[in-house]
């Protein structure tokens, strides 16, 4: 599922119009987008948490040439299922 489909099942779902469901998607993926640089962590019990962590620099291969490289640090987003989705993913 892509952008602009989950919009139009969002809509669907909703029984509203595509337009509000674009704004309420990108105001959630902003409000999301702008905690986790903040460093908070957001959680919605029964889907899952993110949570952003270091990942310190570090040295590197280059597959084709094998020679070293250096990886710098950086922050990266970490999402974590909930009880929830992770049932309902592994039922069958």
């Amino acid at each position: 599922m892509n952008k602009s489909e989950l919009i139009d099942a969002m809509a669907a779902d909703a029984g509203i119009s595509k337009g509000a469901a674009k704004k309420a998607l990108e105001s959630f993926i902003s409000n999301v987008g702008n905690s986790l640089n903040q460093g908070k962590r957001v959680s919605l019990v029964g889907f899952g948490s993110w949570s952003v962590s270091s990942r310190s620099a570090r040295e590197g291969r280059n597959p084709q040439t094998g020679k070293s490289i250096s990886i710098a640090a950086k922050n990266v987003v970490k999402f974590k299922p909930g009880a929830e989705l992770d049932n309902s993913v592994n039922a069958k």
